[in-house]
């Protein structure tokens, strides 16, 4: 498969390649059909210059958006294993809330990404062997932990070749950010949903979040509070409750707690009309 293009796969699924621009991606008429979260949120990252060269292999290994790790005169155990973590009592607005760590409370920066965890889609590497690979979103990225500098899974001389995704899930499919500024702004906090329900009874949910943590965030539990359950407050709220369990913000960043819950409950809201 040419590593610039998209195809069907076999199943009803597609085969995104590696080297397929944003761009090229929001606008293909197959996801803007089928997988519409995926087709937004690539639309909002960036600038429509950089989604012009932005790959999708690219985009699924940027590196962390961070103060401290771009200034060379500030410890950052991501740049410099060992040296501390300045953004624990700096400025850290932009920062985790959730499966942070004493080295490291960076976040994913990626909006394809979240939109790409709500779908299930799978990665697909290939090393300097030829031996080929298939890694879950899921398992793709990494928590902090000890370990900050390594960001994901990818093994040395191993590279992205594509992405995969399922056949479209039912329900309805939306992509909200919500950042300081209009465009050009990483998240604060973003939500990729896919819902089905009807009669203001939800059949069955899926939800990831950017802007929250180290990759992005997916709680099993947060979905299974909203299947079979009816659309309402009560409902949307123990799914935040879910979600946010073992968050802890830094100070600057603390607001992201209430604005998380605030987002995700305008979410439901919105596509149960509830």
């Amino acid at each position: 498969m040419p590593l610039d293009k998209i195809e069907e796969t076999p199943d009803g699924g597609l085969r995104i390649g590696a080297l397929v621009r944003n761009s090229d991606l929001a606008a293909d008429s197959r996801v803007r059909r089928s997988y519409g979260v995926l087709g937004r949120a690539p639309l909002a990252g960036a600038s429509a210059q950089l989604r012009n060269k932005a790959t999708t292999g690219g985009n699924l290994l940027q590196r962390t958006r961070c103060y401290y790790f771009y200034d060379i005169t500030k410890p950052c155990n991501k740049r410099s294993p060992g040296s501390g973590c300045a953004a624990l009592a700096g400025l850290n607005r932009i920062h985790a809330i959730l499966g942070t760590s004493s080295g490291c409370i960076a976040t994913n920066p990626s909006d394809m990404a979240v939109a790409m965890r709500a779908l299930d889609a799978k990665v697909e590497t290939v090393n300097g062997n030829g031996e080929a690979r298939v890694i879950p979103i899921a398992e793709f990225h990494r928590l902090p932990g000890n370990t900050p500098e390594i960001e994901t899974t990818l093994k040395s001389g191993e590279i992205i070749t594509s992405v995969t995704l399922p056949p479209p899930p039912s329900g309805v499919q939306v992509y909200r950010k919500v950042r300081d500024r209009a465009s050009y702004a990483f998240a604060l906090v973003s939500v990729a949903a896919i819902v089905d329900s009807v009669g203001g009874r939800i059949r069955s949910a899926r939800l990831a979040f950017g802007g929250l943590a180290h990759k992005p965030w997916r709680v099993a539990e947060a979905e299974e509070r909203l299947t079979n359950a009816p659309a309402g407050a009560r409902t949307f709220n123990a799914a935040a409750e879910a979600v946010l369990e073992g968050a802890r913000g830094f100070g600057g960043n603390d607001f992201k707690i209430p604005l998380t819950r605030r987002t995700l409950h305008a979410v439901l809201a919105d596509i149960t009309k509830a």
